[in-house]
């Protein structure tokens, strides 16, 4: 492969695993060591093929629903959230369970219980068919209705115009979940707010940091795979700050040489469910290419990390172990789910 000989790489910091995500992952790893028994994973515990993989290699078992695992067995629900309907499926097949539903959503889904016990209408901003929007509207499914973009705004209908609030799915851009919301607004100017930003802190992070890099990039590369919501989205956060072009790649394999023609500068991130080893291998490809001079750009600094699912956690301690995962500096660094 050809390249040219003094390329940059901007390096976008914060980039990759979130805490939910950290937390997810590792709970499979965990549950996989400390129980001599088969780990069903319902969905993918998060949206990257290669975690996935890896995950199956070590002898996870991923379904798509609860009545395809044998009754009494342990299933982990993956980051996204489920539903109260999905948690009732589980007990009727006697599934014992490890809950490694990202807190940040888990946040989002008690907001929704609260609102709907208040007789709210709740508008749902974000993708249906989503897991996470599935387990956020079967919380409060008669309350709840989804807002996909701005363009169904206009077909929204609510009891009581005095009585709405609007909700998000945690992984949207900042900006597309503003631009839904200041449109129904206009038609509900009494709507009312979360009691705090929905959009979670790795979204927003990552969402920052690639709008930095954009406009001094010929080209941007974001490493996720297209069930990510998150990486999706970063994509189009980078085409719309200014990037002259701007692609998802699941790992190196997917490059395309034309993408490199007349570039001398590459934006790199990646979302939140993904590995930093990837990342590492596109790098190491990028400077095969020539584009050796690797400049970090750093926007804000992450330090949050979440612990283990409880049930896990009693299982590791019965057992003589703890969370050996490194702790971050900073305070405030660690969350109870």
């Amino acid at each position: 492969m050809g390249g040219v000989s003094t390329g940059t790489v901007l390096l976008a910091e914060p980039r990759g695993y979130c805490a939910g995500v950290d937390r997810a992952v590792v709970a499979v790893e965990r549950a996989l060591e400390h129980y001599d028994e088969t780990i069903y994973v319902r969905h993918e515990i998060v949206h990257n093929k290669f975690v996935v993989d890896r995950l199956k290699e070590k002898g996870a078992v991923f379904v798509e629903e609860v009545d395809e695992i044998p009754e009494g067995s342990l299933v982990i629900f993956s980051a996204h959230g489920i539903s109260p309907k999905v948690r009732e499926m589980a007990e009727e097949r006697n599934l014992r369970t490890i809950d490694a539903t990202c807190p940040l959503v888990t946040k989002v889904h008690k907001e929704a219980v609260r609102f709907a016990r208040q007789d709210y209408d709740i508008l749902l901003v974000g993708h249906e068919g989503h897991e996470e929007v599935e387990g956020t509207a079967g919380e409060a499914p008669e309350h709840v209705q989804i807002v996909n973009s701005p363009d169904d705004v206009h077909k929204v209908t609510v009891r009581d115009p005095e009585r709405v609030v609007w909700l998000s799915q945690t992984t949207l851009s900042v900006d597309e979940t503003m631009e839904t919301v200041d449109k129904l607004r206009e038609r509900f100017p009494t709507l009312q707010s979360p009691p705090s930003d929905d959009i979670c802190y790795a979204t927003q992070n990552r969402q920052v940091a690639i709008k930095k890099i954009a406009p001094d990039a010929d080209l941007v590369l974001v490493v996720g795979s297209p069930n990510s919501s998150n990486s999706v989205r970063l994509m189009e956060v980078a085409k719309e700050a200014g990037a002259k072009a701007s692609h998802r790649i699941d790992s190196v394999h997917e490059l395309q040489e034309e993408w490199f023609e007349g570039v001398e500068t590459v934006g790199v991130t990646s979302g939140a469910s993904v590995p930093d080893v990837l990342v590492q291998q596109l790098l190491n490809v990028l400077a095969e290419r020539g584009y050796g001079d690797v400049k970090p750009v750093r926007t804000a600094t992450e330090d949050l990390m979440f612990s283990l699912p409880r049930e896990l956690r009693q299982e590791m301690k019965n057992r003589g172990a703890t969370d050996s995962r490194k702790k971050p500096t900073g305070e405030s660094a660690t969350a109870e789910s």
